[in-house]
Protein backbone atom coordinates (compact mmCIF):
# COMPACT_ATOMS: atom_id res chain seq x y z
CA UNK A 1 0.00 0.00 0.00
CA UNK A 2 1.78 3.28 -1.05
CA UNK A 3 2.53 5.82 1.78
CA UNK A 4 0.59 8.43 0.56
CA UNK A 5 -3.21 8.69 -0.91
CA UNK A 6 -3.90 11.14 -3.41
CA UNK A 7 -7.05 13.00 -2.93
CA UNK A 8 -9.51 13.88 -5.90
CA UNK A 9 -7.97 17.04 -6.35
CA UNK A 10 -4.28 14.71 -6.96
CA UNK A 11 -3.28 16.27 -3.89
CA UNK A 12 -1.42 14.00 -0.95
CA UNK A 13 -3.35 13.36 1.93
CA UNK A 14 -1.62 14.85 5.06
CA UNK A 15 -3.37 12.36 7.03
CA UNK A 16 -2.15 9.29 5.30
CA UNK A 17 1.52 10.10 5.60
CA UNK A 18 1.40 12.62 8.61
CA UNK A 19 -0.62 11.11 11.03
CA UNK A 20 -0.39 12.35 14.74
CA UNK A 21 1.95 10.81 16.60
CA UNK A 22 2.10 9.43 20.27
CA UNK A 23 4.52 12.14 21.65
CA UNK A 24 3.04 15.27 20.42
CA UNK A 25 0.50 17.14 18.20
CA UNK A 26 0.86 17.15 14.66
CA UNK A 27 -0.32 20.81 13.89
CA UNK A 28 -0.41 19.95 10.17
CA UNK A 29 -2.90 17.05 10.03
CA UNK A 30 -5.18 19.42 12.40
CA UNK A 31 -5.02 22.17 9.86
CA UNK A 32 -6.19 19.43 6.90
CA UNK A 33 -8.68 17.80 9.35
CA UNK A 34 -10.32 20.91 10.23
CA UNK A 35 -10.65 22.01 6.42
CA UNK A 36 -12.89 19.24 5.70
CA UNK A 37 -14.70 19.95 8.69
CA UNK A 38 -17.59 22.72 7.61
CA UNK A 39 -18.79 22.91 10.83
CA UNK A 40 -15.79 23.34 12.51
CA UNK A 41 -14.92 26.41 9.84
CA UNK A 42 -18.10 27.71 10.65
CA UNK A 43 -16.51 27.94 14.19
CA UNK A 44 -13.33 29.32 13.46
CA UNK A 45 -14.73 31.97 10.74
CA UNK A 46 -17.24 33.17 13.69
CA UNK A 47 -13.66 33.42 16.31
CA UNK A 48 -11.62 34.56 13.43
CA UNK A 49 -14.93 38.03 12.64
CA UNK A 50 -14.65 38.13 16.97
CA UNK A 51 -10.98 38.67 16.78
CA UNK A 52 -11.23 41.49 14.24
CA UNK A 53 -13.75 43.08 16.24
CA UNK A 54 -11.49 42.94 19.34
CA UNK A 55 -8.93 44.12 17.37
CA UNK A 56 -10.40 47.01 15.58
CA UNK A 57 -13.27 48.00 17.30
CA UNK A 58 -11.10 51.79 17.71
CA UNK A 59 -12.09 52.16 14.14
CA UNK A 60 -15.48 49.98 13.83
CA UNK A 61 -17.54 51.48 16.02
CA UNK A 62 -19.24 54.22 14.52
CA UNK A 63 -19.51 56.09 17.70
CA UNK A 64 -17.95 56.20 20.71
CA UNK A 65 -19.60 53.61 23.45
CA UNK A 66 -19.74 55.56 26.08
CA UNK A 67 -21.22 58.94 24.65
CA UNK A 68 -24.56 59.93 25.73
CA UNK A 69 -27.49 60.99 23.77
CA UNK A 70 -30.30 62.21 25.45
CA UNK A 71 -32.58 62.80 22.77
CA UNK A 72 -31.94 60.05 20.74
CA UNK A 73 -32.26 57.43 24.00
CA UNK A 74 -34.38 54.00 23.25
CA UNK A 75 -34.29 54.89 19.55
CA UNK A 76 -35.36 51.60 17.19
CA UNK A 77 -32.86 50.75 14.75
CA UNK A 78 -32.30 52.88 11.82
CA UNK A 79 -29.17 53.69 9.44
CA UNK A 80 -27.98 55.99 12.01
CA UNK A 81 -28.02 53.23 15.13
CA UNK A 82 -28.43 49.83 13.25
CA UNK A 83 -28.79 48.06 16.55
CA UNK A 84 -30.46 50.98 18.38
CA UNK A 85 -29.65 52.96 21.33
CA UNK A 86 -30.02 51.96 25.13
CA UNK A 87 -31.62 53.93 27.99
CA UNK A 88 -29.11 57.44 27.74
CA UNK A 89 -28.73 57.12 24.30
CA UNK A 90 -25.73 54.83 23.62
CA UNK A 91 -25.11 53.29 20.40
CA UNK A 92 -25.46 49.69 21.24
CA UNK A 93 -23.69 48.58 18.07
CA UNK A 94 -20.56 50.48 19.32
CA UNK A 95 -21.30 48.97 22.89
CA UNK A 96 -21.38 45.74 21.61
CA UNK A 97 -18.24 46.03 19.16
CA UNK A 98 -16.19 47.34 22.52
CA UNK A 99 -18.24 44.76 24.38
CA UNK A 100 -16.01 41.88 22.33
CA UNK A 101 -12.87 42.95 24.17
CA UNK A 102 -13.85 42.48 27.43
CA UNK A 103 -16.30 39.53 27.18
CA UNK A 104 -14.33 37.30 25.06
CA UNK A 105 -10.90 37.82 26.78
CA UNK A 106 -12.30 37.34 30.34
CA UNK A 107 -13.61 33.88 28.43
CA UNK A 108 -9.81 33.15 27.28
CA UNK A 109 -8.24 34.63 30.87
CA UNK A 110 -10.62 32.28 33.00
CA UNK A 111 -9.55 28.84 30.73
CA UNK A 112 -6.13 29.73 30.18
CA UNK A 113 -6.01 29.91 34.37
CA UNK A 114 -8.02 27.11 35.06
CA UNK A 115 -6.57 24.77 32.43
CA UNK A 116 -2.99 25.61 33.73
CA UNK A 117 -3.03 25.53 37.07
CA UNK A 118 -5.99 22.34 36.44
CA UNK A 119 -3.64 20.37 34.53
CA UNK A 120 0.16 21.28 35.93
CA UNK A 121 -1.65 20.01 39.50
CA UNK A 122 -3.56 17.01 37.56
CA UNK A 123 -0.55 16.05 36.03
CA UNK A 124 1.60 16.08 39.42
CA UNK A 125 -1.18 14.48 41.30
CA UNK A 126 -0.96 11.12 38.95
CA UNK A 127 2.41 10.79 38.38
CA UNK A 128 3.51 10.98 42.26
CA UNK A 129 0.45 8.69 43.76
CA UNK A 130 0.30 7.83 47.32
CA UNK A 131 -0.92 10.32 50.11
CA UNK A 132 -0.53 13.45 47.79
CA UNK A 133 -2.76 12.26 45.05
CA UNK A 134 -5.33 11.73 47.69
CA UNK A 135 -5.25 14.78 49.51
CA UNK A 136 -5.57 16.82 46.04
CA UNK A 137 -8.09 14.86 44.65
CA UNK A 138 -10.03 14.73 47.96
CA UNK A 139 -10.30 18.39 47.79
CA UNK A 140 -11.17 18.66 43.77
CA UNK A 141 -13.93 16.23 44.78
CA UNK A 142 -15.01 19.05 47.65
CA UNK A 143 -14.95 21.79 45.24
CA UNK A 144 -17.05 19.52 42.33
CA UNK A 145 -19.75 19.11 45.06
CA UNK A 146 -21.21 22.34 44.59
CA UNK A 147 -22.71 23.62 41.50
CA UNK A 148 -20.31 25.02 39.73
CA UNK A 149 -22.36 28.44 38.76
CA UNK A 150 -23.35 28.37 42.51
CA UNK A 151 -19.93 27.95 44.11
CA UNK A 152 -19.19 31.02 41.31
CA UNK A 153 -21.70 33.48 43.17
CA UNK A 154 -20.65 32.73 46.34
CA UNK A 155 -16.78 33.23 45.53
CA UNK A 156 -17.90 36.19 43.26
CA UNK A 157 -20.12 37.57 46.21
CA UNK A 158 -17.22 37.33 48.98
CA UNK A 159 -14.26 38.68 46.67
CA UNK A 160 -16.38 41.82 45.31
CA UNK A 161 -18.53 42.92 43.08
CA UNK A 162 -16.12 43.23 39.97
CA UNK A 163 -15.09 41.76 36.64
CA UNK A 164 -11.47 40.38 37.79
CA UNK A 165 -13.18 38.79 40.98
CA UNK A 166 -15.73 37.41 39.08
CA UNK A 167 -12.92 36.23 36.22
CA UNK A 168 -11.15 34.56 39.26
CA UNK A 169 -13.80 33.02 40.74
CA UNK A 170 -15.38 31.12 37.48
CA UNK A 171 -11.34 30.11 37.24
CA UNK A 172 -11.60 28.65 40.52
CA UNK A 173 -14.85 26.77 39.83
CA UNK A 174 -13.29 25.11 36.48
CA UNK A 175 -9.73 24.00 37.69
CA UNK A 176 -11.47 20.66 39.24
CA UNK A 177 -12.06 19.28 35.63
CA UNK A 178 -8.80 19.79 34.49
CA UNK A 179 -7.22 18.79 37.65
CA UNK A 180 -9.07 15.06 36.78
CA UNK A 181 -8.35 15.23 33.12
CA UNK A 182 -4.77 15.67 33.66
CA UNK A 183 -4.72 12.63 36.49
CA UNK A 184 -6.17 10.33 34.17
CA UNK A 185 -3.72 11.54 31.41
CA UNK A 186 -0.79 10.83 34.05
CA UNK A 187 -1.99 7.88 35.15
CA UNK A 188 -2.19 6.27 31.73
CA UNK A 189 1.68 7.86 30.73
CA UNK A 190 3.59 7.10 33.70
CA UNK A 191 3.34 3.62 32.78
CA UNK A 192 5.14 4.90 29.33
CA UNK A 193 8.56 3.15 29.21
CA UNK A 194 10.42 7.16 28.70
CA UNK A 195 8.54 7.93 31.98
CA UNK A 196 9.86 5.32 33.97
CA UNK A 197 13.38 5.78 32.54
CA UNK A 198 13.28 9.48 33.51
CA UNK A 199 12.32 8.46 36.88
CA UNK A 200 15.18 5.66 37.35
CA UNK A 201 17.35 8.30 36.22
CA UNK A 202 16.52 10.26 38.99
CA UNK A 203 14.40 13.00 37.35
CA UNK A 204 11.90 15.57 39.46
CA UNK A 205 8.37 15.21 39.36
CA UNK A 206 7.96 18.97 38.61
CA UNK A 207 10.50 18.14 35.76
CA UNK A 208 8.73 14.99 34.64
CA UNK A 209 5.06 16.92 34.40
CA UNK A 210 6.93 19.59 31.89
CA UNK A 211 8.70 17.61 29.86
CA UNK A 212 6.88 14.23 29.84
CA UNK A 213 3.35 14.44 30.86
CA UNK A 214 1.86 17.70 29.47
CA UNK A 215 3.40 17.72 26.64
CA UNK A 216 2.31 14.25 25.32
CA UNK A 217 -1.92 15.36 27.36
CA UNK A 218 -2.03 18.21 25.50
CA UNK A 219 -4.73 16.77 22.86
CA UNK A 220 -7.86 16.00 25.09
CA UNK A 221 -6.84 19.36 27.16
CA UNK A 222 -6.81 21.44 24.29
CA UNK A 223 -10.21 19.84 23.29
CA UNK A 224 -11.61 20.52 26.91
CA UNK A 225 -10.77 24.07 26.62
CA UNK A 226 -11.79 24.99 23.08
CA UNK A 227 -15.10 23.82 24.80
CA UNK A 228 -15.02 25.83 27.94
CA UNK A 229 -14.12 29.14 26.44
CA UNK A 230 -18.21 29.45 25.03
CA UNK A 231 -19.25 28.73 28.48
CA UNK A 232 -16.68 30.45 30.62
CA UNK A 233 -18.30 33.30 28.46
CA UNK A 234 -21.90 32.94 29.20
CA UNK A 235 -21.12 32.52 33.01
CA UNK A 236 -18.67 35.70 33.12
CA UNK A 237 -22.11 37.00 31.65
CA UNK A 238 -24.65 35.76 33.99
CA UNK A 239 -22.18 37.46 37.13
CA UNK A 240 -22.43 40.66 35.39
CA UNK A 241 -26.43 40.10 34.24
CA UNK A 242 -26.70 39.91 38.19
CA UNK A 243 -24.41 42.26 39.16
CA UNK A 244 -21.57 40.40 40.72
CA UNK A 245 -19.51 41.03 37.51
CA UNK A 246 -19.04 44.44 35.13
CA UNK A 247 -20.21 47.61 36.54
CA UNK A 248 -21.12 50.29 34.91
CA UNK A 249 -20.39 52.23 32.08
CA UNK A 250 -18.28 49.27 31.25
CA UNK A 251 -19.20 47.79 28.07
CA UNK A 252 -20.01 44.25 28.51
CA UNK A 253 -22.66 41.72 26.69
CA UNK A 254 -24.01 40.19 30.18
CA UNK A 255 -24.15 44.00 32.01
CA UNK A 256 -25.97 45.21 28.50
CA UNK A 257 -28.61 42.67 28.64
CA UNK A 258 -29.08 42.29 32.43
CA UNK A 259 -30.06 47.12 31.62
CA UNK A 260 -32.00 45.94 28.70
CA UNK A 261 -34.27 43.63 30.11
CA UNK A 262 -36.99 45.61 31.73
CA UNK A 263 -37.53 47.02 28.12
CA UNK A 264 -37.92 43.69 26.37
CA UNK A 265 -41.50 44.15 25.48
CA UNK A 266 -40.82 47.66 24.17
CA UNK A 267 -37.57 48.19 22.97
CA UNK A 268 -36.61 44.30 21.99
CA UNK A 269 -33.51 45.42 20.14
CA UNK A 270 -31.52 46.31 23.82
CA UNK A 271 -31.27 42.94 25.01
CA UNK A 272 -31.63 40.96 21.71
CA UNK A 273 -28.37 42.08 20.29
CA UNK A 274 -26.01 41.69 23.01
CA UNK A 275 -27.83 38.66 23.58
CA UNK A 276 -27.19 37.21 20.02
CA UNK A 277 -23.46 38.43 20.57
CA UNK A 278 -23.04 35.84 23.32
CA UNK A 279 -24.70 33.08 21.85
CA UNK A 280 -22.93 33.54 18.42
CA UNK A 281 -19.42 33.90 20.17
CA UNK A 282 -20.20 30.78 22.39
CA UNK A 283 -21.55 28.61 19.26
CA UNK A 284 -18.38 29.66 17.53
CA UNK A 285 -15.99 28.12 20.02
CA UNK A 286 -17.95 25.09 20.83
CA UNK A 287 -17.77 24.17 16.92
CA UNK A 288 -13.99 24.49 16.79
CA UNK A 289 -14.07 22.80 20.26
CA UNK A 290 -16.50 19.54 18.73
CA UNK A 291 -14.05 19.73 15.41
CA UNK A 292 -11.28 19.18 17.70
CA UNK A 293 -12.76 16.67 19.46
CA UNK A 294 -13.57 14.31 16.11
CA UNK A 295 -9.69 14.94 15.21
CA UNK A 296 -8.19 13.80 18.50
CA UNK A 297 -10.67 11.42 19.16
CA UNK A 298 -9.30 8.10 17.54
CA UNK A 299 -13.08 6.32 17.69
CA UNK A 300 -14.28 9.37 15.83
CA UNK A 301 -11.34 9.65 12.95
CA UNK A 302 -12.45 7.59 10.65
CA UNK A 303 -15.70 8.41 10.12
Amino acid sequence: MAATQKTALGESDPAASAAPGVGGIDWRYIRYRLRRSPLAMLGLAIIAFAAILILGAPWLAPYDPNRLDLLHRLAPPSLAHLFGTDEVGRDLLSRIIYGSRVSIPVGLAVVGISMGAGTVLGAFSGLVGGRTDTVIMRIMDVVLSFPSFVMAIALAAALGPDLVNAMLAIAIVRIPFYVRLARGQALALRERPYVKAAISFGARPLTIVRRHIVPNALAPIIVQSTLDIGGAILTASALSFIGLGAQQPTAEWGAMVSNGRDYLLDQWWYPTFPGLAILVTAVGFNLLGDGLRDIFDPRLRGR
